[in-house]
């Protein structure tokens, strides 16, 4: 399956966060490296997408968009850190 980077998810997250999100840093709760949203690893040929880690290949998050919901799993992350 064909990957792309992280910058696949900017769409999504600017209509559920309304701004950027590539460049927010987060850390895998498998391996914890730090990086930002936009060097992850996106396979997006499935109904949704999935986004891994660069190092250890682990799951970081799923976004699955349906109808006018987007739905949101951060569970491989141990914080999200987003400049304000």
């Amino acid at each position: 399956m064909e990957s792309v980077d992280g910058n696949a998810l900017a769409g999504v997250f600017a209509e559920v966060f309304g701004g950027d999100m590539t460049t927010a840093r987060g850390r895998c709760e498998s391996c914890g490296r730090m990086g930002p949203v936009g060097e992850a690893v996106v396979y997006a040929q499935a109904p949704g997408m999935v986004a891994r880690c660069p190092g250890c290949e682990a799951v970081l998050m799923t976004v699955v968009r349906a109808d006018d919901r987007a739905y949101l799993s951060l569970k491989g992350l141990s914080f999200l850190e987003v400049a304000v």
